[in-house]
């Protein structure tokens, strides 16, 4: 119990103006994308900073790891605009909802630890191909929109455009170099705002994309039938965002505990980030997970406390209440700007310097992994075959693996040592290392380098040793684990095992 109610470790040192300058900073680039997500997927604006004021809010306080940010992230609405258009809005609060539900669920049986099995390749991919989704959506903030029609900014709005996304761009880079005090995103941002107001320049600002005022977010219980068609129609979408919301929250996760060299909850982090969706179906929010541009904007400011995330989240709630007559006045260009160093940031450089030296299934795998994440924008999918590629290659490696050492002894028994994993995928190349036809009367197999892994291998050696009944001989395996022997029963009448020299194969879990 003392471990659940610790949500904030006391003895770590923080740095309040680090936290809080990062936090503000956080808010600033997550607002405009909140609102064009929303806005993208039918939704009205201010539900788009509902979804962020209350993931970011929840998350920080309860979720997984400290520096991990959350709001209305892109990829779980994407799933949702299909809804939106076919049974309207009530609809997609449900279907948030029941989301936060199953990933609660999640959580609570600790299937969190199974983004272990995402192989590196996977993850560059994954990586990649958000840095590449980050960066394209900025390119929109270059085009405008005129009587329902979107057309490039040209002439001089683009040459203002451009230059003041330049002017971020450079300050981003340069101001590290000075002084690492005062995070450079924030500096840019605030520059380039005063020379917008200085000199009176027109350019786009967030005013132009939607209003961000309103109140503190209503109680609403979503005006649907309690009834099972209802359920048959959100339950696909919910199971879809609760898996694209966990994946991309749990890789961003791993990425946080490679940078920070910390280790976060990933359980703890499905059930914060299932609360944060059952609230937002509830209080008029689009729904989320962790946002992997936001939180390295988090971390390059010098966030590892989660202080941050909650002063980013009560700076929505200001904004929204009190702060949109200034907020809208920011410029896109700064946002852009700020938002196109965090997908250069983002991208996985390192996957191009060792590109040569990866093995061509691991090349494979990742090109895949990011041209699905970039053109579908289904991460859950694109991680999914990702690990699905990884595994039969993998399962083809070790497949080609399994060997025999044959001798015989002084007593006539022919001895088969076994080397590599026995699996569905090596049972093949197993049973044509023996030879039935010549070998003497006792024969001995041995496991001690070996591992007996699925039913597959277990048939494999009852068929072997039926083999050799029928041929008149006996079979004795040696070093088999316990659960095997539990499963060969139907062969207990022609098989010895040596059960005193079987080792006992233990699995550790941690949550």
């Amino acid at each position: 119990m003392k471990a659940a109610l610790n949500l904030f470790d006391f003895s770590q040192k923080v740095n309040y103006r680090t936290e809080i300058l990062a936090g503000l900073t956080v808010a600033m680039t997550m607002i405009p994308e909140s609102l064009s997500f929303a806005i993208l997927a039918g939704f009205p604006p201010l539900v788009g900073l509902y979804g962020a004021f209350i993931m970011g809010l929840v998350t920080a306080v309860f979720g997984g790891r400290p520096g991990l940010i959350s709001g209305g992230a892109g990829a779980t609405v994407i799933v949702l605009i299909a809804l939106m258009k076919s049974h309207g809005l009530e609809y997609v609060f449900g279907a948030v909802a029941l989301a936060g539900v199953l990933q609660i669920i999640v959580g609570l049986l600790k299937l969190g630890k199974f983004i272990r099995l995402v192989p590196q390749p996977v993850m560059f991919g994954f990586v990649n191909g958000l840095a590449v989704i980050i960066f394209m959506s900025q390119l929109e903030q270059f085009k405008i929109s005129t009587n329902g029609q979107t057309e490039w900014l040209t002439g001089t709005p683009f040459l203002v455009m451009a230059g003041l996304v330049a002017l971020t761009i450079a300050i981003v880079v340069l101001l590290p170099k000075v002084t690492k005090k005062i995070p450079a995103s924030l500096v840019a941002i605030a520059v380039v705002f005063a020379i917008v107001m200085i000199f009176n320049i027109d350019t786009k600002q967030v005013e132009d994309i939607a209003s961000v005022s309103g109140s503190l977010p209503p109680f609403h219980i979503p005006n649907i039938p309690l009834n099972l068609e209802t359920l048959q129609v959100i339950f696909p979408y919910a199971l879809i965002m609760a898996a694209v919301g966990l994946t991309e929250g749990l890789l961003t996760l791993n990425l946080v505990d490679e940078i920070t060299g910390t280790k976060g909850n990933s359980n703890r982090e499905c059930v914060a980030q299932g609360g944060a969706n059952i609230l937002n179906g509830f209080f008029f929010g689009m729904g989320g997970c962790p946002m992997i541009a936001q939180t390295l904007v988090n971390l390059s400011a010098g966030s590892r406390a989660r202080l941050s995330g909650i002063v980013a989240a009560l700076t929505i709630l200001v904004i929204i209440l009190v702060g949109a007559p200034v907020i809208g006045k920011l410029p896109m260009a700064a946002l852009t700007g700020v938002m196109i160093m965090v997908a250069i940031g983002t991208f996985e450089w390192a996957s191009l310097r060792i590109f040569k030296r990866m093995p061509k299934s691991d090349i494979f795998v990742m090109i895949v992994v990011t041209l699905i994440t970039i053109f579908l924008h289904n991460l859950a999918l694109a991680v999914l075959i990702g690990v699905i590629i990884s595994a039969l290659v993998f399962a083809w490696d070790n497949a080609k693996r399994i060997r025999a050492r044959k001798h015989v002894d002084e007593n006539g028994v022919k001895h088969y040592d076994i080397y590599g994993p026995l699996f569905f995928g090596s049972v093949t190349n197993f049973s044509e290392k023996f030879d039935v036809a010549d070998d003497p009367e006792q024969i001995i197999i041995d496991f001690k380098e070996s591992r007996v892994v699925d039913m597959s291998a277990i048939e494999a050696l009852n068929v072997i040793t039926n083999r050799y009944h029928k041929a008149g001989k006996t079979v004795r395996l040696q070093y088999l684990s316990p659960d095997c022997i539990a499963l060969l029963k139907n062969a207990e009448a022609i098989i010895d095992v040596n059960i005193l020299e079987d080792p006992l194969y233990l699995v550790t879990e941690k949550s």
